[in-house]
C-alpha cells in the first residue's frame, strides 16, 4: 500500500497493481443466499438440470462477481485491514483528498463464474483528471478497472469504477464550489 502522488500518476496509468486472490472459493450457498435475498427465482441459479442445459453446469449470477474478491476486513494472520479498490484509497491519501464518491460503475462479463472457482483480481488505474471544482468541492476524477480471472486464467469480468476524490469547500486546502 502506497499513496499515489501527482508525480506518480503518469507512470501508473495502465499498470496492473494489487493482484489478489479471493479469500474463499465461489460457493453455491452464497449464490442461493444472494438470490433469496433479492427474490431472484431464475432456475439457472436453483436447478442443476437447467444450469447444465443452458450453461454447462451451475454458475453464479454475473452481478455477484465483486462478492468473490471483496476482502474480509479481518482474517487470521493479517496485520492490516483488507480494503477493496486499494488504488482508490492510495489516490485519496496521496492527493490529499479526504472525501470521495463513486459516480459510475460498469461491468463487462466474459466467462461465467462457477462454484469452486477462485478468482484473482488486478487493479488498473486508467486515468486521473486535472483538478475540477464541483458542488461537492475541489478534487479529481479517476477511473479504476478491476480485472477478474478464474484460477485457469480465463477472463470473467472487467469492472470499471469512476470516482471523484475531493476536499469540501471551506475545508483546509479546499476552495469555493461553483458548480
Amino acid at each position: 500500500m502506497s499513496a499515489i502522488g501527482v508525480d506518480d500518476i503518469d507512470r501508473l496509468i495502465g499498470v496492473e497493481q494489487y493482484e489478489e486472490e479471493g479469500g474463499f472459493p465461489v460457493e453455491q450457498g452464497y449464490v442461493w443466499t444472494t438470490c433469496a435475498s433479492v427474490e431472484n427465482g431464475n432456475p439457472l441459479f436453483w436447478d442443476e438440470q437447467v444450469a447444465e442445459r443452458v450453461t454447462g453446469g451451475p454458475i453464479a449470477p454475473p452481478t455477484m462477481v465483486s462478492v468473490w474478491f471483496r476482502p474480509h476486513h479481518w482474517a487470521p494472520g493479517r496485520t492490516t485491514q483488507g480494503l477493496p479498490l486499494q488504488i482508490h484509497f492510495d489516490l485519496k491519501e496521496g492527493l490529499g483528498l479526504p472525501e470521495a464518491v463513486m459516480s459510475d460503475n460498469t461491468i463487462v462479463f466474459h466467462e461465467p463464474v462457477r462454484p469452486g472457482d477462485r478468482l484473482v483480481t488486478r487493479q488498473i488505474l486508467q486515468s486521473v483528471s486535472d483538478e475540477k471544482t464541483t458542488k461537492l468541492g475541489t478534487g479529481r476524477f479517476w477511473v479504476i478497472d478491476v480485472v477478474y480471472r478464474n484460477q485457469r486464467g480465463d477472463l470473467v469480468a472487467v469492472e470499471s469504477y469512476t470516482g471523484f476524490g475531493y476536499r469540501r469547500a471551506g475545508a483546509p486546502g479546499g476552495s469555493e464550489a461553483t458548480s
